[in-house]
């Protein structure tokens, strides 16, 4: 990658190539080959990779919640429930919140297909929350670790909480059409210890409650998804028979279209949330083909990913499939952007600097991969799908998600 990397100029590009320690820089790009009878071929290239350097995941950790919440109703296999069925939350302990109403699905009620919509759409953090709610602490690691994934780590939702707040996870309630009762998940509590042997901290200061504190924030019992993991995790949902059987989840071929569509559907397409066109324009979550000023994909170009964002990391693992151009490939890498070293203050250059390097590093691989010869042109009709067409209502958009 070192070659490709030094063809391209631009000073914001080069300045991160060349400090990948500074900014945490870490780079997977595979390249996709098929063979006459459309058979896959990977061949996977790193730059500085390590599991062990920690990076925040931020939003990341929404693609394997989304993934174990189907596992587990596909598990269930309980009559009546699937991912569109009508759920409601309740409270069983301190810092918990009901959720008994979404005024954004078609229905009215939550489900667990409009979290995944929202966690995929705009990242939504209150859908994260209920997934982690429906799954359970220690569902979540546990499954994770027996899928092949031994150095992830999720202990947290999305609010503010005590260790032990997070270790309970609220009832859940899955309701018939008339609004009677179908299944009911009772609380639960993650008696699973954690291992925090290795630390992990970041910057020389941080504020807490508007004070400087003098030393390095605390990442070390925060939620981890190393890169490698994270990049294999996208490859288990769009490539299921190029990973070994453990680390696949059990999805039904309506889930894999449903994953395909939201992962890679825009927000101002979709009608359920109606989300603010404007706000939330086309590459919003597209970090390797968001750029300043336009704000729209190649034609014929989607991208099926999942972004993260927080205390100066950006994070993104991608899946690109060009149509008119029948090129195709993955590509994921997390920056840091911090110059200061002081996390939690908001000040981070994910404008100055974070966007437009991910940006040049999507549009590198992405030209490279348009000039690349390929004996074989890809058949990528499996991941053609029909896109929704947003209805001309009069429902106010929805605008300033918490994300």
């Amino acid at each position: 990658m070192a070659q490709l990397f030094a063809q391209n100029t631009h000073p914001i590009f080069q300045e991160v190539i060349r400090h990948p320690e500074q900014y945490r820089l870490q780079i997977i790009y595979t390249r996709i080959d098929r063979d006459k009878n459309n058979r896959l071929s990977f061949t996977n290239f790193y730059f500085n990779v390590d599991s062990t350097f920690y990076f925040n995941p931020a939003s990341t950790v929404k693609l394997p919640l989304a993934l174990l919440s189907l596992e587990k109703i596909n598990e269930l296999k309980i009559r009546g429930v699937s991912k569109c069925t009508a759920m409601q939350f309740d409270s069983a302990f301190s810092g918990q919140s009901k959720e008994w109403k979404d005024e954004t699905s078609p229905n009215g009620f939550p489900s667990m297909a409009h979290f995944i919509k929202k966690a995929f759409l705009v990242s939504d953090n209150d859908a994260y929350n209920r997934m982690y709610e429906f799954v359970g602490q220690q569902a979540i690691n546990r499954t994770l670790h027996a899928k092949g994934y031994p150095d992830t780590r999720i202990t947290h939702r999305f609010v503010r909480m005590t260790p032990d707040e997070n270790r309970h996870t609220n009832p859940v309630r899955f309701l018939k059409d008339d609004g009677s009762l179908l299944y009911a998940q009772p609380a639960a509590y993650n008696r699973d210890a954690f291992d925090f042997r290795r630390i992990a901290k970041v910057g020389k200061g941080y504020l807490s409650k508007d004070s400087l504190i003098n030393a390095p924030f605390d990442f070390t019992t925060r939620n981890k998804l190393p890169l490698e993991a994270f990049h294999r995790i996208l490859r288990s949902v769009m490539f299921p028979q190029s990973v070994p059987v453990k680390q696949r989840f059990d999805l039904t071929k309506e889930d894999y279209l449903f994953l395909y569509q939201y992962l890679s559907q825009f927000p101002g397409e979709t009608n359920h949330p109606k989300y603010d066109g404007t706000q939330y324009y086309d590459t919003y979550v597209k970090f390797f083909f968001q750029d300043s000023t336009h704000h729209q994909l190649p034609e014929g170009v989607r991208v099926f990913n999942k972004v993260g964002w927080a205390y100066g990391f950006l994070t993104d693992a991608s899946y690109v499939a060009d149509f008119k151009n029948k090129v195709e490939y993955m590509l994921s890498a997390t920056v840091y952007v911090n110059s200061d070293g002081i996390l939690n203050d908001d000040k981070y250059e994910y404008e100055s600097v974070g966007h437009p390097f991910l940006y040049q590093l999507g549009q590198t691989i992405y030209q490279h991969e348009l000039t690349r010869k390929r004996k074989n042109a890809p058949d990528l009709s499996a991941f053609q799908l029909p896109y929704e067409k947003r209805l001309n209502d009069n429902r106010p958009t929805v605008k300033d998600v918490d994300n």
